[in-house]
């Protein structure tokens, strides 16, 4: 493919959006692919795949073209520069990309191989901190499969059709897609595709969500007309999912601390003909009074440092600090505290993060069983990212003993 230069500059300014006004990378791409009304699949694709691509190598390609994290004008030319050359672009005749050195690009390129942390485009406390909790040789394989591109997963709305005949009607709207072994709600995009203009979208048969993140509401053993509280709801991919496993039947509480997000959570119920929702801010220490002791189920979709899905959210790599990693973990654990007084005696409880780390996972639900003898372990999963070609997830379910 040729590069063209309104697709390019288009890359270029976006880069800037990101490196230098720390814009989320989904965002600016968003907005980026509203530009020009007139560019085809093949245009948009190279827009989107460009600018993430930019994002997950950004160490890499800085070290390469010696920019030194430095983003004006000039240096983010370098970086795309060193960027088109790996990919194998011919390089076009335009003033910014001059007198590019193509052979020391892909010398330098051989040379840091060698080291992990620019062989997968990482900051060396990252590196250092996955290595200590998972050892050498996992971290090197679950960093190499999180800088891989992620593949689109579709969950089939069970409340309003089956996979067969969703993937039938996708097929109609010119998106091939294919089943998943293990992920029964499941359908994986065979090519990328703008899947939120087809007529099934609109219709409500199918949310966007990843095979690994499909996998948590089904753990929580949900059965109709159950009590069941979502505690860290946001924009409700879970929730939604909870809802079609109880048939719409039941109470199921959403809360967030958030909400903007509750609200967005309301829209997306509405199109999926989900109709056993409501939802509570956490506004109040009453919110949580009033629900103690209440609930068959609870999941707390914690929040952590998302390192799991580091391949959709390239930018976090560099966004990610150690101290938010440190500050979150304490977090999880007063979230566990707090929301595990919601489970009724004979309940249970599912708490999951979209993180690999053990800290985050096992080890906060370790420390809880401690000091709660009246809940029980009854099983637990870990997701790797290397091993499934999906999202790292963990996530454990818990029951409370009936005294």
């Amino acid at each position: 493919m040729r590069l063209h230069r309104n697709l390019v500059y288009t890359v270029i300014a976006s880069m800037r959006l990101i490196f230098n006004e720390e814009e989320y990378a989904d965002k600016v791409v968003e907005k980026a692919l509203k530009r020009d009304k007139r560019w085809g699949a093949r245009d948009r694709k190279f827009v989107a795949e460009t600018i993430y691509e930019m994002v997950r190598w950004k160490r890499l390609y800085n070290e390469i073209a010696g920019t030194k994290n430095h983003y004006s004008n000039e240096n983010v030319w370098k970086n795309f520069a060193v960027y088109a050359i790996l990919k194998g672009f011919k390089l076009p005749d335009w003033n910014q990309l001059q007198g590019v050195p193509e052979r020391r690009i892909k010398g330098k390129f051989d040379e840091l191989q060698k080291q992990r942390v620019f062989k997968e485009s990482i900051p060396d406390w990252l590196d250092e901190m996955a290595v200590k909790e998972l050892g050498e040789k996992h971290w090197t394989k679950e960093i190499h499969a999180l800088n891989k591109q992620a593949s689109v997963i579709l969950r089939v709305n069970t409340l309003k059709t089956n996979k067969l005949s969703l993937r039938k009607r996708l097929n109609d709207e010119g998106i091939n897609t294919e089943f998943i072994p293990g992920h029964p709600d499941a359908l994986k995009l065979v090519e990328r595709a703008n899947v939120f203009i087809t007529q099934c979208f609109k219709d409500g048969l199918f949310e966007v969500q990843d095979a690994s993140s499909q996998l948590v509401a089904d753990y929580l053993d949900v059965k109709p007309g159950m009590k069941v509280i979502d505690t860290c709801a946001g924009a409700g991919g879970k929730t939604l999912h909870l809802a079609a496993l109880m048939e719409n039947k039941g109470q199921l509480i959403a809360t967030d601390i958030y909400e903007s997000k509750l609200k967005k959570l309301k829209k997306r119920a509405r199109r999926a003909g989900v109709h056993n929702v409501t939802t509570k801010p956490l506004d109040s220490s009453k919110v949580m009074k009033k629900m103690k002791g209440t609930a068959d189920r609870v999941l707390i979709d914690a929040p952590c440092s998302g390192i799991g899905v580091l391949k959709r959210n390239p930018d976090s790599k560099w966004k990610l600090q150690p101290e938010f990693v440190e500050n979150i973990k304490k977090t999880q654990a007063e979230i566990l505290e707090n929301y595990a007084a919601l489970v009724k005696n004979g309940g249970k409880l599912v708490y999951a993060t979209c993180s690999v780390l053990p800290s985050e996972n096992e080890k906060q639900v370790q420390q809880f069983l401690k000091n709660h003898p009246e809940f029980n372990f009854v099983k637990e999963k870990k997701v790797s990212v290397h091993k499934s070609g999906f999202d790292g997830f963990y996530m454990a379910l818990l029951e409370k003993i009936t005294n």
